[in-house]
C-alpha cells in the first residue's frame, strides 16, 4: 500500500512529506509507549500513535519506520515536525482513534507488525 492510499483510507492530513506519498508500506502497528516503538525494528512499517513529542520521531527513526500517523486528531508541535523534516519522516494525522485506524488498515490487507493477518 502506498502512503497516498493510507492517507485516503484514514482520511488523514499530511503534516509533512507530501512528496513522499508514493512510498510503500507493507505493515502497520500502533504503540503509545516509546519502548514498544523501539522494539519494532521493522522496515516498511507505518506507526500509528497518540504520542506527539519529539521522542516519537527519534524512536521511529531508530526502529526503521517509514511514516508516522498521529491518531485522535492530534497535531504535534513545530519542534516535532522540524525533527521529522531532518529525518525525512512523513507525518500524517487522522481523527480516527488508534483502534479504528489500525482496524481500517487491517481491512485493506496490511499485516500487523508480528506478520499476522
Amino acid at each position: 500500500m502506498q502512503l497516498s492510499d493510507l492517507k485516503d483510507e484514514l482520511k488523514a492530513e499530511v503534516l509533512y512529506g507530501e512528496e513522499q506519498l508514493h512510498k510503500d508500506v507493507t505493515i502497520a502497528g500502533g504503540a503509545d509507549l516509546i519502548d514498544d516503538i523501539l522494539k519494532l525494528r521493522t522496515k516498511g512499517a507505518v506507526l500509528l500513535t497518540g504520542l506527539i513529542k519529539v521522542d516519537v520521531v527519534d524512536a521511529a527513526m531508530k526502529a526503521g519506520v517509514e511514516a508516522i500517523v498521529f491518531v485522535r486528531g492530534k497535531r504535534p508541535e513545530e519542534e516535532v515536525v522540524e525533527t521529522a523534516k531532518r529525518h525525512n519522516m512523513p507525518l500524517l494525522s487522522t481523527r480516527f482513534s488508534l483502534f479504528v485506524a489500525c482496524g481500517r488498515l487491517y481491512m485493506t490487507g496490511l499485516r500487523g507488525l508480528d506478520g499476522s493477518w
